[in-house]
């Protein structure tokens, strides 16, 4: 079983990410756990007070965490910097650096500045995180990794727009019905054409969602307003069993 001190708070914010750590072989989970509890924190942090100075901070404690990581000397005491700094690189304490700075975005209220940011943002956080993941198992196919990852990151952000809309935030560069069908099937067509090697696949158990997701979105965009996304519990729990598969 993974460390409880990482798998507790995966199990209760972000049970997708948690059940997919189950589904990976047991030589992965730990550095699995330590990166979806360290993203659970950072994804947390612009959040958890309404002073955008104060979240600022937040996040800047985590970037100078991973600085101390990068430079291979003492880390500050925390479970999941603790953890981080027993898997983690250099190279990966800077692309989870760059995740972090691309979460700033979620402090504010102002959208987008274009397609291409938004593509920026997917990329810079879930890019990051599964690529970061995939490369420490070894794998080598960068662009396939990013190319699931920012399809899963879409999907995720998509469930997420009710609660983001009623916070007063423009998540999406045209929220129109038939731009975010659009945005979708792109992610769709960029899923279809990804291939990535055997050794990322316990990195990318967790986008075992995305396919359903990104299908209900592009065929029916009303229910991304709605928040209607979700399958049924028996479709996603045999979605993941098939990814653990290799299927």
């Amino acid at each position: 079983m993974p460390d409880p001190t990482l798998a507790d708070p995966l199990r209760k914010g972000d049970p997708d990410r948690f059940l997919a750590l189950l589904a990976a072989p047991p030589g992965a989970r730990p550095l699995l756990a330590s990166l979806y509890a360290f993203n659970l924190e950072v994804a947390r942090a612009p959040w958890a007070t309404g002073e955008p100075m104060i979240a600022e901070m937040r996040l800047q404690w985590w970037r100078d965490a991973l600085g101390e990581i990068g430079a291979g000397g003492k880390v500050r005491s925390h479970p999941v910097t603790l953890a981080l700094a027993e898997v983690l690189d250099p190279e990966g304490a800077e692309a989870l650096d760059r995740l972090v700075a691309a979460r700033r975005f979620d402090i504010h209220r102002e959208p987008h500045a274009d397609r291409a940011a938004f593509d920026a943002y997917l990329d810079a956080t879930a890019g990051n995180l599964h690529w970061t993941a995939a490369r420490l198992l070894g794998a080598t196919r960068e662009d396939e990794v990013r190319e699931v990852a920012r399809a899963s990151g879409l999907a995720n952000l998509l469930l997420a727009i009710p609660d983001l809309e009623a916070r007063g935030r423009m998540p999406l560069v045209d929220g129109r019905p038939e731009a975010v069908a659009g945005v979708a099937r792109e992610a769709l067509a960029g899923l279809r054409r990804a291939r990535p090697c055997r050794a990322a696949r316990p990195a990318l158990l967790a986008t075992w969602r995305a396919r359903g997701i990104l299908a209900r979105a592009a065929k029916d965009p009303a229910r991304v307003a709605a928040g209607a996304l979700e399958g049924s519990d028996f479709a996603r729990r045999g979605g993941l069993l098939l990814r653990s598969l290799g299927f």
